[in-house]
C-alpha cells in the first residue's frame, strides 16, 4: 500500500506543475495599454446587412469612429493572406468550400452576405488602417497556420501601427514567441465543453483550462465573456493577474458587467458608450 505521505507529495507536485503550466507572461503588461483605451470593434463596425463583417467598409467605419479593430487572418490555397473569419465560405459567401482550399483568384469572385463587397487581402486592410487605430489580429487555426504566422510576421515588419495577435492555437503563439518575440501575443480561449466543436476530449480539457500556456506564455488571455467563471481561468486571473480581454461583448449591459473583470473589450452589435471606467 502506498504511504499517504507519498500520495500527498505526488498530488502537491502535480498541482505545482499545473500552476506552472497555466502561467502566462506577466512582464509586459504595458505593451497592451493601446488596446485598453477604447473597446475593440469585432471584425470592424459591421451590420451584416449593407456593411458586412471583415470588409473594407467595416474597417473604414471603425477607423472613422476611432475604435481599435479585431480581424481574422487565414491563408488561401495559393498562399495569399485574406481577412475572413469562418473556415468555410458557406455562411458568408454561400460557397461550401473552405478558404484554405481556394485560390485567391476564385475568392475574388465571391461576395460577402449578398452585398457587393468581396473578401479583402490582409495587405489591403493594413493599407486602409494605416496605423490610425490599434489592430488585434487573430490567426485562424485552420489550414497551414504556421505558414500563416510566418507570412503575417513578415508583412507586419513594414507596418508602423500598434498590433497584437491572438489565436486559439497555442502553437501559433509558440511560433511567435520564438521567431517574433516583440509581437504582443494572446491566447484565445473558452469553455470548449460548452461550445459546439469536434475536438477530442483531452484537447478540449487542456485548452479550456489554459494548460498549454507553458508553450506560448501569452501576454494576455482573451476569454469568452460568458464563461469567465471557469475555474482555471479564475485561478489564472487571481494568481498571475494577466491582461484579460473579453469576447464578444454584445450590449452596453454586458460591457458594464465585463468591466469588473476585464480590461480589453471586443464588441459588436452595438456602439459602446464612452466611459472612463473602461479605459483601465
Amino acid at each position: 500500500m502506498v504511504p499517504v505521505i507519498i500520495i500527498i507529495a505526488a498530488a502537491a507536485a502535480l498541482f505545482v506543475l499545473y500552476l506552472l503550466a497555466i502561467r502566462p507572461n506577466t512582464g509586459r503588461r504595458e505593451i497592451m495599454r493601446p488596446f485598453q483605451e477604447r473597446p475593440v470593434a469585432h471584425r470592424g463596425l459591421f451590420d451584416n446587412r449593407t456593411v458586412p463583417e471583415n470588409s473594407l467598409p467595416a474597417f473604414a467605419r471603425a477607423v472613422e469612429a476611432g475604435f481599435p479593430i479585431e480581424l481574422d487572418v487565414q491563408l488561401t490555397a495559393d498562399d495569399r493572406l485574406v481577412v475572413f473569419h469562418d473556415a468555410s465560405l458557406k455562411r458568408v459567401c454561400g460557397d461550401p468550400r473552405k478558404v484554405c482550399e481556394v485560390p485567391f483568384e476564385e475568392l475574388e469572385q465571391l461576395r460577402l452576405l449578398g452585398t457587393e463587397e468581396r473578401i479583402p487581402l490582409f495587405e489591403e486592410v493594413l493599407e486602409l488602417i494605416g496605423g490610425k487605430v490599434p489592430l488585434v489580429m487573430e490567426i485562424k487555426p485552420e489550414g497551414r497556420y504556421i505558414r500563416t504566422a510566418e507570412m503575417t510576421s513578415a508583412m507586419l515588419k513594414s507596418y508602423s501601427g500598434k498590433v497584437c495577435l491572438e489565436s486559439f492555437h497555442p502553437m501559433v503563439l509558440s511560433w511567435y514567441k520564438k521567431n517574433d518575440p516583440g509581437m504582443p501575443r494572446g491566447l484565445l480561449a473558452t469553455d470548449f465543453f460548452r461550445e459546439e466543436n469536434t475536438q477530442p476530449g483531452l484537447v478540449k480539457f487542456l485548452l479550456t483550462n489554459l494548460m498549454l500556456n507553458f508553450l506560448a506564455r501569452p501576454d494576455f488571455i482573451s476569454y469568452n465573456f460568458h464563461f469567465s467563471s471557469q475555474p482555471s481561468y479564475r485561478l489564472c486571473r487571481a494568481l498571475y493577474r494577466p491582461v484579460n480581454a473579453a469576447w464578444t461583448i454584445k450590449s452596453q449591459k454586458e460591457l458594464e458587467a465585463a468591466s469588473k473583470i476585464f480590461s480589453v473589450f471586443i464588441f459588436d452589435s452595438f456602439i459602446p458608450e464612452e466611459q472612463e471606467e473602461y479605459k483601465r
